[in-house]
Formats: structure tokens, sequence, C-alpha cells
């Protein structure tokens, strides 16, 4: 991979290798608008459309489309329109923005070498608001990390019955709400519902006693597939997929523990979903595919929709962390773990979700269910592991200590993976602060 004229620690999680697309607003143009992450920068690109003519580099790199079609979606307020524009044409202008970005660049004129345009297209990231990067029409949450299942039926069925039979045969999940989906940085509120006080007693409505983070990796669909129809894994890895981000999917224990029979999650997950502002393009990730976890002796064979092309049981080599932030300013890293523990790919998760012909669409969302590791509570991806619960105490770096997440904590997800050459691709935070609950 070249190196770029913009100064880029080898530490940043936006190298030329990633080139994430996000959506943000600035002091001088309020209008939320696509842009990409580079360095300690967003390109802007609406701006850069419209102060030079990106001719020559788009005709380098062999656009199929009138160039007018592609430009036009960097001005939209979603990446909606760039992602149905399809994996093709996201390959293509992920490499003609790492060929402009370049130090060796054969097109320096439009932007290395034009401080009018550097001026306005390449702002600091921290002068940037960022926005939802998609217009979310559905939202699909799975359960393919096994290390938590495990973790959480041995809590409450024991180490014998710890997944249930269906779990190993196909991607398990529920339709969450699209409608409380929210962009790092945005606080959640405690939420409010009814919960067991105690063993015996009866319900109450109160505040939830037991916040929890679900530490997970989000994917959103590029194309989807007409209502009737399904999409093969084949199919949804090479136009299903447009990116992924960060996902924490905040859940009320207490409130999911009450209400969860017969029909799943509800109100103990439906107040807030919080995802990363800046979508890593697939092709950016296929540096480090993995093969997925084995299967183990008795869970038989995957079925035949479920398998594609000798592709479809693979993961991903990211490191996850999550941070906890304490009011009094002191942050503890709990839990680190790795992507490549989930046991259905996303293009399996699709071609679950569409083998009784229902429709995915352009920016619906799935999450991948909670991301643990084989080795206990340090790699655990939620409280409800961690703390058994709330059976044992989490001792933050300070010495105070949590069982669920207090007022005023702040959590904050990290990602990041390295290429075979070095380069790191990194998403950036997906962070939220909580706050007290309204009163009743």
């Amino acid at each position: 991979m070249p190196t770029s004229w913009l100064c880029i620690p080898p530490t940043s999680d936006f190298s030329l290798a990633n080139l994430p697309f996000g959506i943000v607003s600035t002091l001088a143009d309020d209008t939320p608008r696509v842009a990409v992450a580079i360095g300690a920068y967003i390109l802007d690109l609406k701006a850069l459309s419209s102060l030079v003519d990106l001719t020559p580099l788009f005709t380098a790199h062999q656009l199929p489309i009138p160039l007018p079609i592609l430009t036009s979606t960097f001005s939209q307020p979603t990446l909606n329109a760039f992602a149905s524009l399809g994996r093709p044409i996201h390959r293509i202008v992920r490499a003609a923005l790492q060929e402009l970005l370049s130090a060796d660049t054969n097109h320096g004129s439009l932007l290395r070498d034009n401080e009018s345009a550097k001026a306005k297209a390449l702002v600091p990231q921290t002068d940037v608001k960022m926005h939802l990067p998609m217009q979310i029409g559905d939202y699909t949450d799975f359960y393919a990390g096994i290390h938590h299942a495990r973790a959480v039926g041995t809590l409450f069925r024991g180490a014998a019955n710890a997944l249930q039979p269906n779990y190993v045969h196909l991607p398990v999940g529920y339709h969450g709400r699209s409608s409380s989906i929210i962009v790092s940085g945005t606080p959640v509120r405690r939420p409010v519902g009814q919960i067991l006080p105690g063993l015996g007693q009866p319900p109450i409505t109160a505040a939830s006693r037991k916040l929890d983070f679900e530490l997970e990796l989000g994917c959103f669909v590029a194309k989807g597939n007409e209502m009737g129809l399904r999409m093969s894994v084949d199919q949804a890895d090479e136009d299903g997929v447009f990116g992924y981000v960060l996902l924490n999917d905040w859940s009320a224990r207490d409130v999911q523990s009450w209400e969860y029979v017969p029909l799943g999650p509800f109100n103990g997950k439906n107040f807030a979903t919080t995802v990363g502002g800046w979508v890593v393009l697939a092709d950016a990730l296929e540096d480090v595919r993995v093969p997925g976890p084995e299967r183990e002796e008795g869970w038989g064979e995957v079925q035949g929709y479920l398998r594609g092309g000798g592709r479809s049981m693979w993961g991903l080599d990211l490191d996850l962390e999550v941070e906890l932030g304490a009011p009094n300013g002191t942050t503890t890293t709990i839990t680190r773990t790795n992507a490549r523990h989930l046991i259905w790919s996303f293009p399996q998760m699709m071609a679950h979700h569409t083998v009784g012909g229902c429709p995915l669409r352009t920016g619906d969302l799935l999450g991948s269910g909670t991301i643990s590791g084989p080795g206990g509570p340090t790699e655990a991806g939620s409280l409800l592991e961690i703390t058994e619960n709330g059976k044992k105490e989490l001792v933050l770096q300070d010495g105070e200590k949590r069982t669920f997440l207090q007022d005023g904590d702040t959590v904050t997800f990290k990602g990041y993976a390295v290429t075979k050459d070095g380069q790191r691709i990194g998403f950036g935070e997906c962070t939220g602060t909580v706050l007290p609950a309204l009163e009743l």
C-alpha cells in the first residue's frame, strides 16, 4: 500500500488502506453529506466534487457509470444512494480516492497541490459533527457470538443446556427497532420498564437496575432482494454487504428477563442502539478474513442454503475492546476480544434472513450478536457475563465497583484490524454516556 501525502500516524484507525465512509456536517456547511476519514481529517466528497473536475481521476479508474450519477450521491444526507450503486462501484471509488491521496498520485493537481481545494475539502475531524450514516429501514439483531451464548445459557439453564437445539443449525435473530438507533456520542437515557424486584414478588414499574452494553459488529446492506426471492450466500457476499460499524446493543437485563417470554426481546432492548459513525467498506476488510470457528462434533453439516462457494464460513480478524469511563473521569479497559469468534458470517445471516422470501433493502442494519472470547470475563462482551448477572463485582482502575452500569458511566467500543502489510484499519469509537431515567 502506498503512503499518503498527508501525515498519518501508524496508530491511526484511518490509514490510506481504510477510507471509511460517513455522514458529516461542519460549521461552514451544516448540511449532512458524504465524507471519508483519512488520518486526523475528513475528506468532504461533496466539496471535493464541486471544487475540482474529477473526470480524469475516475476515467483512469474506468468508472462504468456517468460521473454526475456518482457525485450526486456525495451530497445526500445518508449513504443509502452511494451504497445502492453496488460493491463494484464502491471498489472503484475507494481505489480512486486512495490514488488521489497517495504521495505518488498522478492527479496531484486535483488536491495535493491545490491549496484552495485542500482548505475547503480537508477538514480536521475535531471540527465535524457525525450523523447516522444510513437511513435504516429495518434492524435485525443476530446471536452469532457462541461464547456469549454459552456463557449466558450456562448462567440461566446450566452448562448441559446452555445452547438451544437450533443454535448451531441457523443464525438466530430477532427484529429490533430502527427508530432508536443513534450515532456514536449520543447520550443514552436509562430506560424504565416492568421489573421483578425480588423472587416471588409482583412486578413493579421502575428504572432499570441492570443496564448493560453488548459489544457487537453491525453490517449495512448495500443491495437487497425482491420480496419472494431469496439471496444466496455468494450473492450476499458480493452484493449484499456494504460495510461494517461498531454497534452497542444497550440492554436492560431486568426488563428483558421479565418480558421476553414467549415472544423475545422488547422494551429491554428497544430504547437505544448505538452505531459508530464510520462505515468500513467490505473491500477494506478482505485482507483480514479468516476461517470461521470449527464446527464441533455432533453439530452436523451446515444446511445447503447456508453454504456458498467455499467462502461462507469466514470470520473477520478484528481486535475489539470495551472501555468503561466512570463519572470521576477514570477509564478502565474491561474487555478485549476478537470478531473471529462469530460462528456465522453476515452473508450467511442474509441468506437465512431471506430464505423465506423476506426482502432486505439498502440501508438495513444487521447486528452480529454479542462478541465474547473463550477466555472468560476479560474477553466477555457484556456485564451480564463479566459479573455473572450481578453476582460478582467488576473492580475498575480506581477501585470503584460495578455490577451493571451507573448513571454517568460512558461506554466506548474500539475496533481495528492490521493488514498483511501492516496497515491499520479501524472504526473510530462507538461511545455513549448513560443519563438518569426520567421520573415516572
